[in-house]
């Protein structure tokens, strides 16, 4: 694995293994240069490298942490750490010795990042849930899908991932930024359900104003016409993001349609959309494609992955890479001008003596089976 570069490069990241929030953290960082340690059990550590591509850019070892051999290793690991990051249920860390105020004793200068879904405190807090969940106690789930129809969840995007690993690595880094100035790390407590509600900001003070209706109803949300997906002939799917008075008039133009119903009285929204479906399900995508090309219209084609990765724009910026034949997303955001981290599979790391653990030491804990 290349030496780690980039803006982060030189902060280092010991990473418990868990589920996908803490290790897109891990990646965020990792994208950036920090040199990230993926801690994982014994058992699940070996030669061969991890492609996983939330691990890309990172070493691995297993360590015990049920024994006070591990934990201690650990510690020592921690000492020459800047950041850890944790995904335990509260108090697990600290019942295995190794939570905030034991790391902090051996490295006070420790940002020490917790991904929880419902956070450190609050009567949820120590008990079980999943993406789905905390958006639903957000509030966020109950405005997603269309009207009269159940709410639909959008994968697990805006609490895993959006909400929680991507808020964990922004936390990360405002600790980081305050400890230049006061010497000192602190504990970032993220959890995916105040990650959702954060994201969903403008649209909780629509509601609570009284400008968003329910489910569905809305301009964004599928209510209006112009925002909307639409079928082809061929079974393919366009998007329709033709908001502003502008685009819709060109939408309209290249279509050859110069009679359609005022679209600002959502009384006529039913017969617009009504329409613009029929109009789209006469062509295939291709064909729709070709007339909004180069245009304003905000029409594009709903791709599929394989596709993504072939289009001509995502292929001029680079915005996909492939990592040992596998296509995945290019690190984001962009430092114009910074070179960015190691994109290959996760490797175990043999040698830890850069990391306070000298190698008798090392061989000695492997031997004991602590270590891997």
């Amino acid at each position: 694995m290349e030496e780690s570069r980039g803006p982060l490069s030189g902060i280092r990241v010991l990473e418990l293994a868990g589920l996908a929030p803490g290790p897109f953290a891990g990646m965020m960082l990792a994208d950036h240069g920090a040199e990230v340690l993926r801690v994982d059990r014994v058992k699940a550590v070996s030669d061969t490298p991890r492609r996983d591509v939330m691990d890309r850019g990172k070493h691995t070892i297993g360590l015990d942490l049920k024994s006070p051999e591990g934990v201690a290793a650990f510690k020592r690991l921690a000492g020459r750490a800047d950041v850890v990051i944790e995904v335990f249920r509260p108090g697990v860390a600290e019942r295995l010795g190794i939570g905030p105020a034991d790391l902090h004793a051996v490295n006070e200068r420790l940002v020490y990042g917790r991904m929880t879904g419902w956070g450190q405190d609050g009567p949820l807090a120590s008990t079980a849930g999943h993406d789905i969940d905390y958006i639903a106690i957000a509030g966020v789930l109950s405005m997603l899908g269309r009207a009269g129809e159940k709410p639909t969840p959008p994968i697990n995007i805006l609490g895993d991932f959006a909400g929680g690993g991507l808020m964990l690595a922004y936390g990360v880094l405002l600790a980081l930024l305050e400890r230049e100035r006061t010497g000192r790390g602190r504990v970032v407590d993220a959890a995916m359900v105040d990650g959702a509600a954060l994201l969903f900001s403008m649209f909780y003070a629509g509601v609570h104003s009284g400008r968003w209706g329910p489910r569905g109803t809305n301009l964004l949300d599928t209510g209006a016409p112009m925002y909307d997906t639409y079928e082809t002939a061929d079974g393919g799917h366009l998007a329709v993001g033709a908001l502003e008075p502008q685009f819709w008039a060109e939408m309209l133009a290249r279509m050859g349609v110069d009679d359609m119903p005022d679209r600002d009285d959502p009384a006529n929204w039913p017969a617009i959309r009504e329409r613009l479906t029929e109009i789209f399900r006469s062509r295939t995508r291709a064909e729709w494609e070709a007339v909004f090309e180069g245009s304003d219209a905000c029409v594009s084609p709903v791709l599929d992955p394989r596709e993504a990765v072939r289009h001509p724009h995502n292929r001029a910026r680079g915005t996909f890479v492939e990592v040992d034949g596998l296509p995945q997303a290019a690190p984001a955001p962009r430092l114009v001008g910074a070179p960015r981290g190691d994109l290959s599979p996760a490797t175990r790391l043999h040698d830890l003596s850069d990391w306070g653990l000298p190698g008798d030491e090392a061989k000695a804990l492997r031997a004991a089976g602590v270590l891997a």
